[in-house]
């Protein structure tokens, strides 16, 4: 037979109803107690009945997580993997579950938002990688769920966690300023997304500190994906730039091919910056430069965040901005080479 609520409550020295109120997550219990119990809890595999719990607590434990991509980028792309992790690490912490939602075209979307986020199924959504025209958080917005997003939005009441992607871009830019490339080019990301709008901007405050000119031949949009990157570079390539700074690790890994494809090599014919420092940027031949951004870390504090949020609702918009650092491996020309 499963475990009971008894055993719990005698594995852990306390009395059943103390065992319920750490089930129901009751603020009358002291944390070394609530610890004690879900120790308990776990060494005798007691699963509390979910439908339970929610009907006393109007809170079913789990969060949401929404995902506006294709399962293809999801599994292609690192960025969501290590998102993932840093998600899920901080509701194992707090005893909630992640829910993913993936949806592969707008009806998908709906049909989803429908059944799942509207029904009370979840106690709060974290959105990633959503564009300024994406539906989910209006829908959000509107129904009152409790929300916060990964990546920065313009509207002031929504609640996000996010790097500065604008200083980011532009150390990227500034150090390839540094070695002493003057046509410096750049693949963005997606211009419909905040980030790919940072980096972009970024990239133009490092040449205009350096009073450099900004020449709309040297930037070409990209859509964070391995072909986009392929694509941005073929179009760059006609410009003749020294450099480019590629607003993503994965776009970058295709501006690699794209070169190689024209017998071109990284840093001896065009140094290449990245954006991320995915688990490949360190194993690419050669290794690439980029900016690191803290993507689990990221992960972590949107449940952090999400979870003070539907605590507390009536706290004013929660913001954070987490730093990135820039890591400097081969992909670029050193001043020696380029004073030669």
């Amino acid at each position: 037979m499963p475990p009971t609520l008894e055993e719990v409550a005698q594995i852990a020295g306390v009395s059943r109803s103390t065992v319920s109120r750490v089930i129901n997550n009751h603020p009358n219990v002291r944390a070394e107690t609530r610890e004690r119990v879900w120790q308990a809890i776990q060494e005798c595999g007691y699963q509390p009945h979910a439908v339970a719990r929610s009907l006393v607590t109007n809170r079913t434990r789990i969060v949401g997580m929404v995902i506006p991509e294709t399962v293809t980028t999801l599994f292609t792309d690192p960025f969501f993997p290590l998102l993932l992790q840093g998600a899920t690490e901080a509701c194992n912490t707090h005893h909630y579950q992640l829910l993913l939602s993936l949806f592969n075209d707008p009806t998908g979307q709906e049909k989803t938002y429908q059944r799942v986020m509207r029904s009370g199924y979840v106690d709060g959504v974290i959105v990633a990688s959503a564009s300024l025209q994406d539906p989910v958080i209006p829908s959000l917005l509107r129904d009152g769920i409790p929300f916060v997003s990964v990546g920065r939005h313009p509207d002031e009441q929504i609640n996000y966690v996010d790097v500065d992607n604008v200083n980011g871009a532009r150390m990227a830019v500034e150090h390839l300023i540094q070695l002493g490339h003057r046509r410096i080019g750049t693949i963005t990301g997606p211009l419909d997304m905040i980030s790919g709008q940072d980096r972009l901007r970024g990239y133009r405050q490092a040449l205009a500190a350096h009073d450099l000119p900004i020449e709309e031949e040297l930037i070409v949009e990209g859509d964070f994906r391995e072909s986009g990157g392929v694509a941005g570079m073929q179009r760059l390539l006609s410009a003749s730039p020294s450099a480019v700074f590629v607003a993503s690790d994965i776009m970058a890994l295709g501006a690699l091919k794209a070169l190689r494809q024209e017998n071109l090599r990284v840093p001896q014919d065009i140094s290449l910056v990245g954006f991320d420092d995915i688990p490949l940027a360190s194993a690419l031949e050669p290794p690439l430069t980029t900016v690191r951004q803290p993507v689990r870390r990221m992960g972590a504090l949107a449940v952090e965040m999400l979870l003070d949020l539907i605590e507390h609702p009536g706290a004013g918009p929660r913001r954070i901005v987490l730093p990135t650092q820039l890591v400097i491996r081969k992909s670029c020309r050193e001043k020696e080479v380029m004073s030669s």
